[in-house]
């Protein structure tokens, strides 16, 4: 087990002596977010908050707190920044994601003026907004990635994998097929699916291959689409059904959506069922609703990125 560094022999806090490390070029990328109403984060977009431009302002207080990380952090060694940069994206209508980054050539690493800049430019548009939105939550302020020093590489690993079927069927009840890519919209669903329809927000299916697999060791002849579920995705490092309401996830580069069911009511005996005896759908199928849609096919990626 890795030691605490900050604490000496006798328990007490101290800070560390980095004089006999080596100057090498340290970086250091974190990353943070702040989660409120739709209609707030259009104001940021439209710059209609009265106190002034939003971003503008939490991206100086975000670069002007990295640089005061050692009076805040107290046992931060005072450090000469390279550069420090902090950027902003919409993921969402109601999110907005802010990335800061820190380098710095020295001893001792900047993970934490990152983490500072990121958390201060969260602030920064609390305090901007708060009279409109006091609701506004700062969510999973965390370092993204690190190199340079002893210790060298870290990047956080995000469960990733793929999609391996895009499915629709013609008629509602009926096999869906693969047809390897789609656009999925935000207010309609996967395009072509007899499930879909315009305004009605409807929910996208998805269904991990693990699942498929376990049918297949009962003797089911099925594979893709063979459970109604528009996306097919490959879950060998973690289960779908495992993952909680209100997760979100990238498809691709610009798709999100976000987990509103595992599982669901089976109102029928299906030709699964009939086969074997059982149905993985109604327990380990999920429901998503699409946040932000695009173009999806076979071989995109999928990230949990909250």
């Amino acid at each position: 087990m890795t030691e605490l560094t900050h604490v000496n022999d006798r328990g007490e806090a101290h800070m560390v002596n980095v004089g006999a490390k080596d100057d090498t070029v340290r970086i250091a990328v974190a990353s943070g977010g702040v989660r409120m109403q739709p209609a707030t984060l259009e104001k940021i977009k439209s710059n209609q908050v009265k106190k002034g431009d939003v971003l503008a302002a939490a991206r100086l207080a975000g670069i002007m707190a990295a640089k005061k990380t050692p009076d805040l952090i107290p046992l931060c060694h005072t450090i000469m920044l390279n550069a420090v940069s902090v950027d902003f994206e919409f993921v969402s209508d109601d999110f907005i994601k802010i990335t800061a980054s820190a380098e710095s050539t020295g001893k001792t690493g900047v993970e934490m003026e990152a983490l500072v800049a990121v958390s201060v430019s969260a602030l920064t548009i609390y305090d901007m907004c708060k009279a409109v939105d006091r609701g506004m939550t700062i969510q999973d302020v965390r370092l993204e990635k690190k190199s340079g020093g002893k210790s060298g590489i870290y990047e956080r690993g995000e469960p990733m994998t793929k999609i391996v079927g895009v499915c629709i069927s013609d008629k509602k009840g009926e096999k869906k097929h693969d047809i390897g890519t789609g656009i999925l919209r935000d207010d309609f669903g996967l395009e072509g699916d007899a499930h879909s329809c315009a305004g009605g927000h409807r929910q996208l299916s998805m269904l991990g291959t693990s699942s498929i697999d376990k049918m297949v060791k009962l003797g089911a002849d099925v594979g893709s689409g063979s459970f109604a579920e528009n996306l097919t995705v490959q879950d060998d490092e973690f289960k779908l059904y495992n993952l909680a309401i209100g997760t979100r996830m990238r498809i691709g580069k610009d798709i999100l959506v976000e987990v509103t069911q595992v599982g669901k009511e089976c109102h029928d005996r299906c030709a699964i069922f009939k086969q074997v005896g059982t149905c993985v759908m109604p327990v380990e199928g999920i429901f998503v609703r699409i946040l932000k849609g695009g173009a999806v096919k076979t071989g995109d990626t999928v990230t949990l990125i909250s």
